[in-house]
């Protein structure tokens, strides 16, 4: 039996996980494959992360573009701690009961963002079911943050659903941030294996209501796929989001962090992403990102300014 521990705490990262039956691993194909980052541009983004003591998803969650985005100094922030209340079984990121918010997080991410030199920042965070406001005020306080340290920097947050978290939506939205983000991750037959502490149609409608509330805001989602969805679900999906007016999808191949969590049940081939892209501008999606390596923040700020391109075209 594989105990999962965080090698930084010598505790266990998801405990609840920890007595799961193993899953088989598959091999990965060709295309998947990534070089090891070991770049200069890497290495001082690193140092610039730990000297202001801040956590990204690229690294909590075994992000295989890390190497690359770093070496440009692009990485994603993620804030409200590294321990998240939910256990999503593809996720890499810890589980447990989170510590107490740091009040200075938001002035470490704007310098942080200053000394990057970022022209478009992606900020995410971990699920805080334990906080009143699922921590929507500590996100519209950090782009707050990021506005009065770096004015011409574009912003994009990757939120949580804020479950039963009334008012935690429009904390956000009044702060204006550039693009709301929120992935569906998965198809809806898969939510109770794969986002179990999710609910499909309530991030649907956290994604509408984002729009409604300012209907100038980019709004964007993602799914991964080769969880063992059906082609057609997928594309229901597609047709669910833009029913929700979203601007932008991602669509990216899942990748099992360990044998404790969900399998790999199958690769998707490249054709297949570029299948799916065809279809999704089809449906009249303005951006649409897919291919195995796609995760949300990749490119983010290239995609972006295609996006705001794509909108002033009409």
């Amino acid at each position: 039996m594989v105990v999962l521990l965080d090698t930084v705490k010598d505790r266990p990262r998801h405990p609840e996980k920890a007595h799961r039956p193993d899953t088989p691993v598959a091999k990965k194909p060709d295309w998947i494959r990534v070089k090891a980052p070991i770049s200069r541009g890497y290495e001082e983004t690193r140092r610039i992360m730990r000297d202001n003591g801040l956590v990204t998803v690229c690294e909590e969650a075994g992000c295989p573009n890390i190497g690359e985005c770093w070496e440009k100094k692009h990485a994603t922030f993620m804030i409200m701690g590294d321990i998240c209340t939910r256990a999503c079984s593809f996720c890499n990121v810890r589980t447990g009961l989170p510590g107490p918010l740091d009040p200075d997080e938001p002035r470490k991410v704007g310098e942080a963002t200053a000394k990057l030199g970022l022209a478009h920042i992606v900020v995410t965070s971990v699920d805080r079911d334990d906080l009143a406001d699922g921590g929507a005020g500590h996100i519209a306080e950090t782009i707050r943050a990021i506005r009065a340290h770096c004015p011409q920097t574009t912003i994009e947050v990757l939120t949580p659903d804020f479950l039963r978290k009334d008012g935690a939506l429009e904390l956000v939205i009044d702060a204006r941030p550039d693009v709301f983000n929120h992935n569906l991750e998965t198809v809806p037959s898969k939510y109770v294996t794969v986002r179990p502490g999710a609910r499909y149609f309530a991030s649907l409608r956290l994604l509408q209501q984002a729009k409604e509330l300012d209907p100038t805001i980019f709004t964007k989602s993602g799914i991964m796929v080769g969880l063992g969805e059906e082609r057609n679900e997928i594309l229901q999906v597609m047709d669910d989001l833009r029913a929700a007016n979203v601007d932008f999808l991602t669509i990216g191949q899942y990748l099992q962090p360990t044998r404790k969590h969900h399998e790999v049940m199958r690769f998707v081939p490249p054709e297949e992403f570029k299948s799916l892209e065809t279809v999704a501008y089809a449906k009249g999606f303005s951006m649409v990102s897919a291919s195995p390596l796609t995760r949300s923040s990749h490119h983010a700020g290239e995609d972006f300014a295609r996006l705001k391109a794509a909108r002033a075209r009409g």
